[in-house]
């Protein structure tokens, strides 16, 4: 995208055969265009004031995560009436004397939960007008979430998707397994060229993601339908879920004055924001797609956080 009025302003980056105009700043304009793992590495120390919504961890082996499941576990829940075929041992006397009703202890079992976080990067993804690319963006939050993880002891997994591939990464454990889903974000694998639609990334991700995950779905949500939103549905009845949407600002709203012509070195399209009809048409497809993603949010008990390309990535995760 490049604005007729101004132009000296703007200077033109390409890659992967996608060009895009953004504004240049300070840093070199291939971190800001491509995924590069020093960067994907070196955010290691951010990610340790990041919680991920974790309940706080009790024990280094055990997880951080409270199961739904009652036992004997590390962390202590609640006391209530002594009822048939409760385990004797667990009998709180103090209460049981205070009473005079025989009581015991119930606690709640700590288990280790896998963190998966699919990474869209589909050719909508490589673009920006400020800050950086949305794939730049998504990268560096993966990277933020997956540290976060493996300092609290997860195993950490993933899925990365284009339009064309869908790679799986099976959760591992330590910085091998942050290293190898880095990898994957940087390298993304040979694979048959054939078309995969957002939907069938979501099918594919409720076969991979085991009940119980904690799982981060990064996009910009392009092809988004009643399919990919059944999907999710079904996900978060086993998984907590998180959806981070990704967006450059310049989707969200367009200037209000001058002519900008939108081009992916292939196709061409101009864009006078003098035309009203069109102006307003441009600017509500963005609001109906955020409404949407709200809307489904609350009804699934999904998380949301929006995150446009300026953003600071560890702000928007706090």
């Amino acid at each position: 995208m490049i604005p007729k009025q101004n132009s000296s302003e703007f200077k033109t980056l390409s890659t992967a055969g996608r060009v895009t105009f953004i504004r240049p700043v300070e840093q070199a304009a291939e971190e800001r265009v491509l995924i590069n793992l020093k960067t994907l590495v070196n955010l290691a120390p951010q990610a340790a004031s990041l919680n991920l919504h974790h309940s706080g961890i009790r024990a280094l082996h055990s997880g951080g995560y409270l199961s739904r499941f009652r036992g004997r576990g590390m962390e202590f829940d609640e006391v209530r009436l002594y009822q048939p075929g409760d385990d004797v041992r667990s009998i709180d006397w103090k209460v049981t004397a205070r009473t005079d009703k025989p009581h015991t202890k119930i606690f709640r079992e700590e288990r280790e939960r896998p963190v998966f976080i699919s990474v869209d990067n589909r050719p909508t993804m490589h673009f920006a007008t400020r800050g950086v690319f949305k794939s730049v963006q998504a990268a560096k939050i993966a990277a933020l979430i997956a540290w976060a993880a493996q300092r609290n002891g997860d195993r950490i997994g993933g899925q990365v998707f284009t339009d064309q591939f869908c790679y799986e990464i099976k959760p591992q454990h330590g910085k091998h397994g942050v290293l190898r889903f880095f990898n994957s974000l940087v390298n993304a694998p040979a694979i048959a060229k054939t078309e995969i639609s957002f939907e069938n990334v979501l099918a594919r991700l409720n076969q991979h993601a085991k009940p119980g995950s904690l799982i981060y779905l990064i996009s910009d949500f392009r092809g988004f339908n009643p399919q990919v939103e059944n999907y999710l549905s079904k996900l978060a009845r086993h998984c907590q879920v998180v959806l981070i949407f990704v967006y450059d600002p310049l989707e969200k709203a367009l200037p209000e004055h001058g002519r900008y012509r939108f081009t992916d070195t292939q196709r061409e399209v101009v864009m006078d924001s003098s035309d009203k009809a069109r102006f307003n048409a441009y600017q509500q497809r963005f609001a109906v797609l955020q409404q949407h993603l709200l809307a489904v949010a609350q009804k699934n008990r999904l998380r949301l956080i929006q995150c446009d390309t300026t953003d600071d990535p560890l702000q928007r995760l706090r």
